[in-house]
C-alpha cells in the first residue's frame, strides 16, 4: 500500500507538470494565456447559438434555442479538439520519454484532461452568463448532467487512445482526421433530440455512444420535457473495449518509439 501511494503521488506530479508544460507551449504567457482553452469553445458556441436564433427563432424543441445549441456544441467541439490533439502526440513530446517516470499514456492523458477541463469550464461560464439573462435554465438534475459528461468524456478518451498510436503508425491518418471528425456531427446528438427523430433514424443514432451521453446532459439541464433516450450500459460496452485496444496499441508503439 505505501508503494502504491508513492507511485500515485509521483504520477500525479508528473501529470501536473506535463499539463503546465503543455499549456505554456500552446498558449504562452501573454494575454490571457491558458484561459484560451476555455474562451475558444465559448466563443464558437455563442456565435453558433446566435446564428441559430437568427435563422430559427427563440425556441427549439420547446427550450431556448441558444441554450439548446450551447449544450450540444461545446461537447462536440471538445470531442473534435481532443481527437485533433491526439494526432502525433508522441512525436511532439517524444523527447520527454527520456524520463523514466513519463509513460506514453501520460502524453495522451494530459492533452485529454486539458481539453476536458477547458470545455467544462466553458460550459459552466456560458451557462452562468446566459442564466443571468434568463436564457439558460437552472439544471433539472446536476447529477445527470455530470454523468452525461462522464459518458461523453469516456467515449472521447477511448477514441483518442486509439487515434494517438495509430497516427504514429501511419502519416495518412494525420491528413484524414480533420475531415473525418466532421462525420461526428450527425452522430453526436449535438443539434437534435432523439425523441424528435423518426423511429428508424432514432434507432440508428442510438448506436452512437456519445448520443447517450448527450441525451443525459440534456436531461440534466432541461428535464423530462425533452423525453430523453439513453442507455447506461451500451456506451460502456463500446468504450471499454476501445480503451483496451488503445492500451495495446500504445504498448506496441512504445516499443518502436525512438527516444532522442
Amino acid at each position: 500500500m505505501p508503494s502504491l501511494r508513492k507511485g500515485w503521488n509521483i504520477q500525479t506530479r508528473v501529470i501536473g507538470a506535463l499539463m503546465i508544460r503543455e499549456l505554456t507551449t500552446r498558449f504562452g504567457r501573454e494575454n490571457i494565456g491558458f484561459l484560451w482553452v476555455m474562451v475558444e469553445p465559448l466563443l464558437f458556441a455563442v456565435l453558433v447559438g446566435l446564428l441559430w436564433r437568427a435563422m430559427k427563432g427563440p425556441l427549439e424543441y420547446g427550450v431556448d434555442i441558444i441554450a439548446f445549441v450551447v449544450t450540444g456544441y461545446i461537447p462536440l467541439v471538445f470531442f473534435r479538439s481532443s481527437v485533433s490533439r491526439a494526432v502525433s502526440s508522441f512525436t511532439a513530446n517524444g523527447s520527454l520519454m527520456y524520463h523514466r517516470q513519463i509513460k506514453v499514456l501520460d502524453l495522451i492523458l494530459v492533452r485529454f484532461l486539458i481539453e476536458l477541463i477547458g470545455h467544462m469550464m466553458a460550459y459552466l461560464v456560458i451557462a452562468l452568463a446566459l442564466g443571468a439573462f434568463g436564457l439558460f435554465p437552472r439544471p433539472h438534475d446536476l447529477g445527470f448532467l455530470l454523468l452525461g459528461w462522464a459518458y461523453y468524456g469516456l467515449f472521447t478518451f477511448a477514441i483518442t487512445l486509439v487515434i494517438a498510436p495509430l497516427s504514429e503508425m501511419s502519416d495518412v491518418l494525420e491528413k484524414v482526421i480533420p475531415v473525418t471528425t466532421y462525420l461526428m456531427v450527425p452522430f453526436s446528438g449535438a443539434f437534435y433530440l432523439v425523441s424528435a427523430l423518426y423511429p428508424d433514424a432514432a434507432a440508428v443514432v442510438l448506436y452512437s455512444p456519445p448520443v447517450h451521453g448527450m441525451e443525459m446532459m440534456r436531461y440534466g439541464v432541461f428535464g423530462p420535457s425533452i423525453d430523453p433516450r439513453y442507455d447506461y450500459l451500451y456506451p460502456l460496452q463500446f468504450s471499454l473495449p476501445c480503451i483496451t485496444l488503445g492500451l495495446l496499441l500504445c504498448r506496441l508503439v512504445r516499443r518502436r518509439l525512438v527516444v532522442e
